[in-house]
């Protein structure tokens, strides 16, 4: 059976020798990153520009340096994104090479495929134009950069996880990881999402970007940002999520610790202005990123399994 994961706090004892847990997940995540490689024909890696992502693809130019990374990146591009988030999309990819695909939100929305919601915002909207970016580009594998820690659905997905013909998940349908060995056995119309980081925490995730000095778009670290309390949280003041009557519009140092949609992403106070501070505020958070910044994982207790047995990630 597969062992317990490791913390980054954590050092791993092998042959007598102590290595740093961080250099035991980096190992496994390249594992994964060249498996996959070696397996599939058509792989991609979902890049948002979130933190993530950014630590999945920086896996990846590892695990093929000095060859550039051998697959494209995919956006699914809400419409509602932070700007920084996509000038830093932009900017990573250019540097790298890479090419870059983009599933548009707001192309299906002119076209009448898709319709707006009620609540405004998009993040469930992004199922349809993700399949059909995957169909279009025959991907057969899909790197994403979700943890088993964000959430509970997110915890029950193997590494290697089965998509149907319809890119649905079923949570009962999942095949068994021993050894680490992975099986990415599917027939024609089907793909695989292929999860290099599902074993690490989000202090995992800080400390290796602590680590290997890796950019990520400035929403991270401390700001000033005119913000208002809504269901709990900081939301960013934008043309997608305007004040409400009986709302206060206030100028707050916020960070944040997710970055979606301004449309359902909260900011949380914070005065950590750089990675090792951020690194100090969250060994000691006992709330997920997720459960505390993100309002559209809210609308139920399943939210999220929900839209991934429809085919999100």
């Amino acid at each position: 059976m597969r062992a317990a994961p490791v913390s980054a706090t954590d050092t791993v004892t092998t042959s007598g020798l102590d290595v740093d847990a961080l250099d035991v997940l980096e190992s496994e995540a390249i594992h994964i990153i060249r498996e996959v490689v070696a397996e599939f024909e058509r792989p991609v890696l979902l890049f948002s520009g979130g933190k993530d992502s950014v630590v999945v693809l920086h896996l990846a130019a590892k695990a093929f340096w000095p060859a550039r990374v051998p697959f494209p990146v995919l956006h699914v591009d809400t419409g509602h994104n932070f700007p920084e988030v996509i000038a830093f999309r932009d900017e990573t990819v250019a540097r790298l090479g890479l090419r870059l695909e983009v599933a548009s939100v707001q192309d299906y929305l002119d076209d009448g495929r898709l319709h707006e919601r009620a609540d405004g915002t998009r993040n469930p909207l992004q199922t349809l134009p993700l399949l059909d970016a995957i169909a279009a580009g025959r991907h057969d594998a899909v790197f994403g950069g979700a943890r088993r820690d964000e959430d509970k659905a997110r915890a029950k997905e193997r590494i290697i996880s089965l998509r149907d013909e319809f890119g649905q998940w079923d949570p009962r349908n999942q095949r068994p990881e021993l050894w680490d060995l992975y099986n990415g056995r599917h027939t024609v119309g089907q793909h695989v999402r292929a999860f290099p980081i599902s074993n690490w925490t989000e202090l995992d995730v800080w400390r290796y970007l602590e680590r290997e000095a890796i950019a990520l778009p400035p929403l991270y670290f401390a700001h000033e940002r005119e913000v208002y309390r809504r269901d709990g949280m900081w939301r960013a003041v934008s043309e997608v999520s305007p004040v409400r009557p009986g709302e206060t519009l206030e100028t707050r140092t916020v960070r944040y610790r997710t970055v979606g949609d301004m449309s359902c992403t909260g900011a949380v106070e914070s005065d950590a202005a750089d990675v090792a501070a951020v690194v100090a505020e969250v060994a000691t958070s006992t709330l997920t990123e997720r459960g505390a910044t993100r309002a559209d994982d809210r609308i139920s207790e399943a939210a999220m399994e929900d839209r991934k047995k429809d085919g999100y990630f």
